[in-house]
């Protein structure tokens, strides 16, 4: 398995914010979304390939029940089932981050799916291969509802501009039995500025539809530093 990276941080998004966390990123993806904040994991990937006990073993030199499995795109390695099977034999709480383009039947507390809306391709004009692809295999609605029906979940949106709100709304119509409590929005960006000024539309906007509002802890704690 190609990892890039395992480190002990604070988890910044989601439902488990401000929570320790050992991470282990996946080098690989099958997206390529234009505003990604890990390309040495999906645009330029970089990384080492690992056995699942050298994995395991990393892991295990921090003293963290909490284990986050991310990439890029870590469902994309078979790996991954034996590895989360590893963890969870080590009472060990697994999540998996994943743009739920993807099934693998994995050992996993929280399954974090992160689906792209249309404004997260590539630009045609320079990227028309990945722009293609990305726009191709972005939406998997049957591998999400299964992932929300095996798994507990959340959904996280990256936010752009108002206009994703009504393709959100929209892509929750396609789903069925979906709990609003663990749909979280969160505004894109990784500076201040740009995160405060999606921030001042998109938290009121959650407010009213009753959705969560993600702010991107992490990058208001540590910046773009890699392994944090």
């Amino acid at each position: 398995m190609r990892i890039v990276e395992v480190y002990q941080s604070v988890q910044g998004e989601g439902l488990l914010t401000g929570t320790a966390c050992v991470f282990v990123r996946a080098s690989g993806c099958n997206l390529r979304c234009w505003f990604c904040d890990t390309p040495y994991a999906s645009w330029r990937p970089e990384g080492v390939d690992l056995t699942i006990d050298e994995v395991v073993a990393k892991v295990e030199e921090w003293d963290c029940q909490h284990v986050v499995l991310t990439g890029g795109e870590p469902m994309l390695f078979s790996e991954l089932i034996p590895l989360t099977q590893q963890l969870a034999n080590r009472e060990r709480h697994i999540t998996i981050e994943t743009a739920g383009t993807l099934y693998l039947p994995v050992a996993c507390d929280l399954m974090s799916i992160s689906p792209k809306l249309s404004s997260s391709a590539p630009a045609l004009a320079s990227n028309p291969h990945w722009h293609r692809r990305h726009q191709r295999e972005r939406c998997r609605m049957d591998v999400i509802q299964r992932l929300v029906r095996e798994y507990v979940y959340q959904l996280k949106f990256v936010v752009d501009r108002p206009a994703d709100c009504q393709e959100i709304e929209e892509y929750l119509a396609a789903l069925e039995d979906i709990d609003r409590e663990r749909i979280l929005l969160m505004p894109q960006g990784t500076h201040p500025d740009e995160l405060a000024d999606r921030t001042g539309w998109l938290a009121p906007y959650c407010q009213i539809k009753g959705y969560r509002f993600c702010p991107r802890k992490q990058f208001e704690w540590y910046g773009t530093v890699r392994g944090s």
